[in-house]
């Protein structure tokens, strides 16, 4: 099955998933939204599409992607998955609240294993943020492997 795996991350945790998935799928090409020439989607089996959350929502590039290709994406497999720290909430909430509810409900699977913080790489709000909110200042890495293989396995069944 050729696999396409379409990310969008700020920090690089949406990234990290991706590349973690890919590991487990033969012969997987992943791609950076960020960057403007998209393989060409219709030639991939399977889509997987996954971004980082940033104040409770997906970032543009995902959000343009989506919009962009609804269409195209209703005719493949589809997996999505997102990035965050929040994992203590409803992780379907936040899919419910950025996918397009047809391709959510045609998903074969979702995941939401977790996220990175790097205070190295976060600007002044963020860290300020993440002080006022999560009581913390320190480099967290939440990813749960456990999850992304559950995610790969599902794909691929």
């Amino acid at each position: 099955m050729k696999t396409l795996i379409l990310y969008a991350t700020k920090y690089g945790a949406a990234a990290e998933i991706a590349r973690r998935i890919a590991i487990q799928i033969d012969g997987a090409i992943l791609h950076d939204l960020k960057q403007k020439s998209i393989p060409e989607v219709s030639e991939f089996d399977c889509v997987i599409i996954g971004s980082s959350l940033y104040v409770a929502s997906i970032r543009k590039e995902a959000k343009t992607f989506l919009s962009e290709y609804e269409i195209t994406l209703r005719d493949k497999l589809i997996g999505l998955f997102i990035s965050g720290l929040d994992t203590e909430s409803t992780p379907q909430t936040y899919f419910e609240n950025n996918f397009p509810q047809e391709l959510l409900s045609a998903a074969k699977a979702t995941c939401f294993p977790g996220g990175i913080y790097d205070p190295e790489k976060a600007g002044w709000f963020e860290r300020f943020l993440m002080k006022a909110v999560k009581k913390t200042t320190a480099y967290s890495n939440t990813i749960d492997d456990s999850l992304i293989k559950q995610f790969t396995e599902s794909m691929k069944s």
